[in-house]
């Protein structure tokens, strides 16, 4: 089989951002993306929340002090950064903006608010908002993680109400009802925007 290349030759990369209420699969489906198109360079966000099991400081996420991300903020280091569940998440300018000069495409997967403040920033940048079946269904797989308490369970619910509203702003939408086929899905999008 002969590998693909996307965005090689082009000199400048896209930027593709890939949000959607917390529970949807975005990273399950980046992750099974990125198996599928090895060129891509996904971005690693900070955060100022606690590492959940198994996550690994810069390679999850850039565990980052409220105090240092408050630093950050005033030094214009992020390219959108927001507060989501009493956490702050941003992802860090620079090196977004590096690996696009060198041609390579990449993947943004941040939640709604941080979605729109990029658009704003570059209208080039392609949106792709992941959903769940059902609101029953994202109850399911937040509550499978295990991670929140009921209060933080319904929270987040009440955020991805909101979010979903955001959701004629996007270019593509995805529904994760079946990860290999919204796998798929993913793959043929990336695929089209060379």
């Amino acid at each position: 089989m002969v590998e693909e290349t996307y965005s090689e030759d082009m000199g400048h990369g896209t930027l593709v951002i890939i949000s959607g209420p917390s529970g949807a699969g975005k990273g399950t489906l980046v992750d099974r993306l990125v198996a599928r198109v090895p060129e891509l360079w996904v971005s690693i966000s900070a955060a100022t929340r606690a590492p959940r099991p198994g996550e690994v400081d810069g390679e999850n996420y850039f565990f980052l002090s409220p105090e240092e991300f408050s630093r950050r903020i005033e030094a214009g280091d992020f390219l959108e950064w927001a507060e989501v569940h009493g956490n702050r998440y941003g992802t860090l300018r620079s090196a977004v903006e590096a690996k696009m000069a060198e041609g390579r495409d990449v993947i943004l997967e941040i939640d709604p608010q941080g979605a729109m403040q990029v658009k704003a920033l570059m209208p080039e940048a392609v949106l792709v908002f992941i959903v769940a079946p059902s609101m029953t269904e994202l109850e399911r797989r937040i509550r499978g993680r295990g991670a929140e308490t009921d209060e933080q369970v319904s929270v987040r619910l009440a955020t991805a109400v909101r979010e979903l509203e955001l959701v004629g702003n996007y270019d593509f939408v995805v529904e994760n009802d079946d990860v290999a086929r919204a796998t798929d899905e993913l793959v043929r999008i990336i695929k089209s925007l060379d």
